[in-house]
């Protein structure tokens, strides 16, 4: 049996995610890895929920605001320097948890990458071109025509993924999805993992008060810095997006929020489509009692 585990805390954005992955790590006096895409960026900490500065000083993290929105930093890329932490953090800890809602991201640390055929980068700038003229619409439409079950868990709202889907559907004549049930490398660790949730209503109560809190802590402010980058692929997410929308006089401010609270809404809704596929997770609701955590957690160590 491997020795080594690595809990994984998964589940719908604004859900406590960050709080119970403390927790854990406090209470296994281990190291936590974030597998969320989004707080990579230094410059993008209001609109991504960065934890705060009391709980990042709590416990040790990493992968947290490590990279620029000015430095191309791919999937690939976290899975190798994820891998070669984890590594270094398994020679002295037996628990490692990693926390995060970018289901890509999870997996890629969990499973490994898939390998995608090589595609003509004519493809590329064609779906660029696409996206330009016809507008991400377009570009939906298309990916529910020829991958079904990708255009069920992909963020709809992110360009970058539906193009990357797009160029291998188009490239290869296969759904992108084909690729990604072929065998994986093997871990040198276990996952075990949990999944924080709640009543619907719940969750999107949740994320509207989070979108209040990120205005009230500064999101506006941090957007109106960004402006000028906002062709970026970092900043082409929820929270972002809509309040460029707003500077360029497409809404007004309350649109803007409005559409942030709906988008994020419709992003945690893909998220939990994403998780309820996975058989291998522990359940646990968002008002959850820590012991019972823990003993499910020793119970898959044990088991």
């Amino acid at each position: 049996m491997c020795k080594k585990n690595l809990i994984s805390i998964v589940g719908p954005t604004a859900i406590g995610k960050t709080t119970l992955a403390i927790a854990v790590a406090k209470h296994y006096h281990t190291e936590i890895i974030s597998a969320d895409s989004r707080q990579f960026y230094k410059e993008m900490a209001v609109g991504t929920a960065v934890p705060s500065s009391e709980e990042l000083a709590s416990v040790p993290h990493h992968f947290i605001q490590h990279k620029s929105i000015f430095e191309e930093y791919t999937v690939g890329d976290f899975e190798r320097e994820a891998i070669k932490k984890l590594e270094s953090l398994f020679q002295d800890k037996d628990i490692v948890v990693m926390v995060g809602g970018s289901g890509l991201y999870v997996d890629a640390i969990k499973n490994g990458l898939d390998n995608f055929p090589p595609i003509d980068p004519v493809v590329r700038e064609t779906l660029n071109n696409t996206l330009k003229t016809e507008g991400i619409l377009s570009l939906q439409e298309r990916l529910k025509i020829l991958d079904r079950d990708y255009y069920n868990q992909v963020d709809l709202n992110n360009p970058h993924r539906l193009i990357r889907a797009l160029e291998v559907c188009i490239g290869s004549g296969l759904p992108y999805t084909s690729f990604l049930k072929q065998k994986k490398p093997k871990r040198g660790f276990n996952t075990i993992t949990v999944g924080i949730t709640a009543e619907r209503k719940i969750i999107y109560d949740r994320i509207n008060q989070r979108v209040d809190m990120m205005l009230e802590q500064g999101l506006l402010e941090e957007v109106a810095s960004l402006e000028e980058n906002q062709a970026l692929n970092a900043l082409q997410t929820v929270g972002y997006r809509e309040l460029f929308s707003y500077f360029k006089g497409d809404f007004d401010l309350d649109t803007a929020i409005a559409e942030i609270k709906k988008n994020t809404r419709r992003f945690a809704k893909r998220q939990l489509t994403w998780l309820r596929k996975k058989e291998d997770i522990l359940w646990v609701d968002y008002e959850y009692n820590f012991n019972e955590i823990l003993e499910k957690i020793e119970q898959k160590r044990n088991g």
